[in-house]
């Protein structure tokens, strides 16, 4: 088709530096509508920093980006308006139980019958009992939970998740990859970074590979492999060779 859609996604020669450290260099990404897009890399690779940027948390130290049309640079919080969100190592706020967060982000975003959809998230995520308990008092798994529903509530045809099966027991993991699934199913888009291959694997269309802040490759998940590599294989023979030619450029430059 000649005609394709605009993607939801654009990022052109985005990148970011804190003072002379460059935490992301710049990068060149689109992701269509109806994709689950999966950004790995190791601690530090620059992961959280990029959804950041995509989400008008951080502003850009060069390029820019596209979010469902909407300039970040210009308007982040449009942005914020129209996606779902849960950042890294994030909590709900402590002086709130989790019923009223979530009922302060239904109200944020205007929805209706909100009782309805507070309830549905808490029992769908197995907090109901907890619906009156500060969020301060709450387990880590509980926290992120609320984190999650917070994110759904409004059903954003965008979702931007930062590490969302940290906490989370084996149980909930699974419920929240086949959600993730299903939403793709029905037209939504993910953007998803986080550190665990095995999600990749068994949920992206397409992966970029990122490290020191630099993209080591991206593309479809099977295109990546070699032979009977799996992504765990894929992954650290890119991020071991780029240690490697970094390791040498340091050493040849002390020379």
């Amino acid at each position: 088709m000649s005609d394709s859609p605009e993607p939801l996604v654009v990022a052109k020669d985005l990148g970011k530096a804190f003072g002379d450290f460059v935490a992301l260099h710049p990068l060149n990404v689109k992701v269509a509508s109806g994709e689950f897009f999966g950004v790995f890399g190791p601690n530090g690779a620059g992961k959280s920093t990029f959804i950041k940027l995509l989400t008008g948390q951080l502003r850009p130290s060069m390029g820019g980006a596209k979010v469902l049309g909407i300039n970040v640079r210009a308007d982040p919080r449009m942005v914020k308006a129209n996606v779902g969100i849960v950042p890294e190592s994030e909590s709900p706020p402590s002086f709130l139980t989790a019923a009223e967060y979530l009922e302060f982000v239904a109200r944020l975003r205007k929805l209706d019958d909100i009782v309805s959809k507070v309830e549905y998230w808490l029992d769908w995520f197995g907090i109901k009992d907890k619906r009156n308990t500060l969020c301060k008092d709450l387990s880590k798994g509980q926290r992120q939970k609320v984190m999650l529903a917070g994110a759904f509530i409004h059903k954003p045809k965008l979702l931007f998740l930062d590490e969302p099966f940290v906490n989370l027991d084996p149980i909930y993991q699974r419920k929240c990859r086949e959600l993730l699934l299903e939403i793709v199913e029905e037209g939504g888009t993910i953007f998803l970074c986080t550190h665990i291959l095995e999600v990749a694997e068994r949920l992206c269309t397409r992966v970029a590979v990122i490290d020191r802040g630099h993209v080591l490759a991206s593309g479809r998940v099977q295109d990546l492999k070699e032979s009977e590599e799996t992504l765990e294989d894929v992954f650290i023979r890119l991020v071991g060779t780029s240690f490697e030619e970094i390791e040498a450029m340091d050493g040849s430059e002390e020379e």
